[in-house]
């Protein structure tokens, strides 16, 4: 059952992206989508729906992969010096 949440957490944003990928499409075509008025704001919406579905999903696979010990040097976790290092 948690998989099957995980999933449908991960689809979210990656139908978002989708539909941000169609309104710049859609601008580049003149195609203005009702809910919008102007074709600059849905083309600003749809990169704005892109880099943040784009981002969640980039950054769930950097966390899984931090975890799994799968990344390179430069892309692992710096160690803090505390009081137990």
């Amino acid at each position: 059952m948690q998989r099957i949440i995980a999933l449908i957490i991960l689809l979210i944003p990656g139908f978002l992206a989708a539909l941000g990928i169609k309104w710049m499409r859609d601008t580049l075509f003149g195609i203005l989508q009702p809910p919008l008025p102007f074709l600059w704001l849905q083309f600003l919406l749809g990169l704005l729906l892109f880099l943040a579905g784009l981002g969640f999903v980039g950054g769930f696979i950097l966390h899984r992969d931090r975890k799994r010990n799968k990344v390179q040097p430069r892309f692992q976790r710096k160690q803090k010096n505390g009081p137990n290092a």
